[in-house]
């Protein structure tokens, strides 16, 4: 979730499209570094902003009265327990990255103790908080390697840390069973090393942000084209270690899917992997440093397949009936391979509330579902492929509203954790999952997730409104992304903890994915058994006892407490069929998904 759309509303045919940050595809500009992250929320803090006033009249009409939030402390007052490093622990880190790149102030503690999902800012609000115990931050892939000796030989933990966006506790300062736990700060590890323009491909380092790659690639007429919402913060090598899908996915693919090489360091040696864009000697070794979380090893380089800078980007809204109808008309266009870059369906009360935030809150209440469509590319085959699309959307009871709605969606999709953010601080409980399923499970499983997630809430006493839509689309299937605001009284994340625990049995019952795109982290290890199977988890254990033997790298994250439990229902089992005692045993999590 990041600010400010850094490109540019959608172009109409013919005229050249705006970069990522506003400016001409062919501009040549200097470096632009991000603001620094908040220390406690999403984003640059100048632009943090206040809760829209149509959004604080919605929200008596749908939550009833929202109480007056405890005050956040401020970060002078935050209270951590002293390093447990030692001066030679110290000296041995300092020899490796020089003493300038160590750090161990409260401040450098702070900003490295975790991610930004909700629960992570709710912890961010407590007087005394967990921190690593130092931030080391190296230059090149040698020294990353050289640290990670030195935390074997010394007994400290490695958390991996990039652009610091993950939402799944994927960052928290775990150290196990170690003496400490370091935060390796990848964001010297910046720049392109390699662009093959005839192959297209491109080499970068791990800890080059999403806004650098574009920059970098656009100097030379490519763009790496992947736009999740972390895109401003978060680094490549986070995009890879988390598999992450942006918003161009339709049409782009998935990060993982644009991966033609790794380099790693590993407490046990290196790889090099991806030799040719296809192979057949033996399994893709690759693929396993894919979702790995940084719990086998560093991804230091990353080597992608890039694409010209497209020469027009189109833009269309339509809108649908209702959800279902919606979702068919994404599945024909999905399976005939219309060819959009970006396609998104929102349902009733995504769509009222979208139009609540933009000033329209006489309709908040409206009927229908909104879809979204973006074509990039050369001017006559993104026409081409939006006649097509606009076809098979109308036949499927879709109307078009032209490019006004969509642009506005491109244009300020990123200022979604600003909201957050501001929901929070109003007293409102805020939080995003997601999952996948096939298309003839789609609707059935968006039902028994919201039933979870409602019936959760008013378990606790609490109303809740729960959002939705379909962030990415396969030929098979589709995600599901749903946004919860609610009004929890007391501690918000201790109320949160067992209505998220039943939403991800719910998920797995229901024959869905318990992540598409955010991962797995620490929130989502007691239930990947039930994902991959025994077999599947002593596969991965064994991986990570040849890499990892030590277990120095990211305790807790991927592996470390997933659980037995019962078998997951296949499609188009009855609901709750599989659901018992045991699964409703199964552990809280502790973040977001």
């Amino acid at each position: 979730m990041v600010d400010g759309d850094d490109r540019a509303p959608v172009k109409p045919a013919g005229e050249p499209p705006m970069r990522w940050n506003g400016q001409s595809a062919g501009a040549v500009r200097a470096r632009e570094e991000p603001a620094p992250m908040r220390w406690n929320g999403w984003g640059d803090p100048a632009k943090a902003k206040e809760l829209p006033l149509a959004v604080r009249a919605l929200l008596p009409m749908v939550l009833g009265r929202v109480p007056k939030p405890e005050p956040a402390v401020a970060l002078d007052d935050v209270e951590l327990a002293p390093t447990r490093l030692d001066d030679d622990d110290l000296a041995a880190l300092a020899a490796v990255v020089g003493a300038g790149h160590l750090a161990i102030d409260d401040e450098s503690r702070i900003r490295h103790s975790g991610g930004r999902s909700t629960p992570d800012l709710l912890r961010r609000r407590a007087r005394r908080q967990g921190a690593p115990d130092a931030i080391v931050s190296p230059a090149d892939h040698d020294q990353v390697a050289a640290v990670l000796r030195v935390a074997g030989e010394r007994d400290l933990a490695v958390v991996p840390f990039g652009g610091g966006t993950s939402v799944v506790g994927g960052l928290d300062p775990e150290r196990g069973a170690h003496r400490g736990v370091v935060a390796l700060d990848l964001r010297r590890l910046t720049g392109l090393v390699s662009l093959d323009e005839t192959s297209g491909e491109a080499v970068l380092l791990a800890g080059t942000t999403g806004p650098e790659a574009e920059r970098l690639l656009g100097d030379h007429g490519f763009e790496l084209g992947h736009f999740p919402q972390s895109f401003r913060y978060a680094t490549l090598g986070g995009f890879a270690a988390a598999r992450s899908s942006g918003q161009n996915s339709a049409g782009n693919g998935r990060f993982d899917a644009m991966v033609t090489g790794l380099r790693v360091a590993t407490p046990t040696g290196e790889l090099a992997l991806g030799r040719a864009p296809g192979s057949a000697a033996g399994p893709d070794l690759l693929r396993l440093f894919l979702g790995s979380e940084g719990a086998f090893g560093v991804i230091t380089e990353v080597r992608l397949r890039v694409r010209p800078v497209p020469a027009v980007r189109l833009a269309e809204a339509w809108t649908f009936p209702d959800f279902a109808t919606g979702a068919d008309a994404l599945r024909r266009v999905a399976q005939l391979g219309t060819g959009p870059t970006v396609i998104r369906l929102s349902d009733e009360a995504e769509t009222g509330v979208s139009l609540a935030q933009v000033g329209r809150i006489g309709k908040a209440l409206a009927k229908g579902a909104s879809a979204v469509t973006v074509f990039e590319g050369d001017a006559e085959l993104a026409a081409e492929r939006q006649v097509r699309t606009a076809q098979v959307l109308r036949e499927a009871g879709g109307t078009s509203t032209g490019p006004a709605a969509a642009e506005e969606w491109v244009h300020g999709r990123f200022n979604a954790p600003y909201l957050r953010d501001a929901l929070l601080d109003h007293g409102v409980f805020c939080e995003t999952l997601e999952t996948a399923t096939t298309w003839s499970n789609l609707e059935r499983l968006k039902r028994e997730v919201t039933a979870a997630i409602s019936d959760g809430f008013a378990a606790l006493g609490a109303k809740s409104l729960v959002l939705c839509h379909v962030s990415h689309v396969y030929p098979t299937g589709a995600a599901l992304y749903f946004t919860i605001l609610a009004v929890l009284k007391g501690d918000q994340l201790a109320g949160w903890q067992p209505v998220k625990s039943a939403v991800n049995d719910a998920i797995m019952a229901g024959g869905g994915t318990i992540s598409h795109h955010h991962g797995v982290g620490r929130d989502h290890a007691p239930w990947l058994e039930r994902e991959v199977g025994p077999v599947g988890l002593r596969i991965l254990r064994a991986v990570k006892a040849e890499l990892d033997p030590a277990g120095i790298m990211n305790p807790g994250a991927l592996l470390v407490g997933a659980a037995s439990a019962p078998p997951v229902a296949p499609v188009g089992t009855p609901p709750g069929e599989t659901r018992d005692a045991a699964s409703a045993a199964a552990p809280t999590t502790t973040g977001n998904a």
